[in-house]
């Protein structure tokens, strides 16, 4: 056999089991998102988030979930959570704001993004965890599954953590905008043509009640909608006119059809621009 034959299958075995890629420098930053193929912990210099001040409408939430993150970063018992309910009221800018204002308290406490694609590989991603010496949140972002979707299997491996246990180490916070992971109307058509209805769904559905902690959030009111901007407003020194920012805020909340922490940034990014403030 030639060397360059043997030098094709050398290659040919290294891309079907690849070198173990090397331990992650969790030194290297306080967030991190998990990417696979290579399986690879990438530290996120930073954070796309907002101050927790500046999350109104949500208090209960935000007192409840900075409590138990508060526990959890002090080695105390703790419960996974699951942040459900209305499109853009701040379910995930409330985990990094929460993830934020822990470590401003000297805390010790770093956040791993998990798309819900790559949940297959998240026994992987928990072993590297497990091993180090840091307290990670485990967050995963608008998770839903569909009937034909066996994500949500590999999702109890965090939730229950199989023969070994959940890492001590690890906390997983969840978004969704379902309450129960699943469309409403696919729970009742698999209950409708199940031979045993109370079981049909039963697998699925359970899934939500792993977490300890359910959160919801729902659409905001007008004043909390205006509190918003003018909170944005006061944290970026924008001044305008109170009657002249009612107007226009309710305007363009008009024109879209809904209100909600994320109609409330747009609103203001678009004041801010025609006030010629940089973000």
């Amino acid at each position: 056999m030639t060397k360059d034959a043997l030098t094709r299958i050398a290659e040919a075995l290294e891309r079907l089991a690849p070198a173990p890629q090397p331990a992650p420098d969790f030194n290297a930053a306080d967030a991190f998102a998990w990417h696979t193929d290579p399986d690879r912990l990438e530290p996120v210099a930073k954070v796309a988030r907002v101050d927790l001040s500046l999350l109104v409408g949500v208090n209960r939430s935000r007192d409840t979930l900075l409590e138990n993150t508060r526990h959890f970063a002090r080695g105390l018992p703790a419960n996974n959570a699951l942040l459900w309910g209305a499109r853009g009221m701040g379910k995930s800018s409330l985990v990094k704001a929460v993830h934020a204002a822990v470590r401003a308290e000297g805390l010790p406490l770093k956040i791993v993004e998990l798309a819900r694609e790559d949940l297959p590989s998240v026994q992987r991603l928990l072993a590297l965890l497990r091993r180090a010496g840091d307290r990670f949140i485990l967050f995963c972002d608008d998770l839903s599954f569909s009937h034909d979707d066996q994500h949500y299997k590999s999702l109890k491996a965090v939730l229950d953590g199989g023969i070994e246990g959940r890492p001590e180490n690890v906390l997983l916070y969840a978004t969704s905008n379902r309450r129960h992971l699943m469309p409403r109307d696919m729970i009742e058509n698999e209950r409708s043509s199940a031979i045993n209805p109370s079981e049909a769904v039963e697998e699925k559905v359970s899934l939500s009640d792993r977490f300890g902690l359910w959160l919801g959030f729902h659409p905001c009111s007008q004043d909390d909608y205006l509190d918003m901007i003018r909170g944005y407003c006061a944290a970026h020194g924008v001044s305008v006119a109170e009657d002249r920012l009612r107007a226009e805020a309710i305007e363009w909340q008009a024109t879209r059809g809904a209100r909600s922490g994320r109609v409330a940034w747009q609103f203001f990014c678009d004041l801010a621009a025609r006030e010629g403030i940089r973000l």
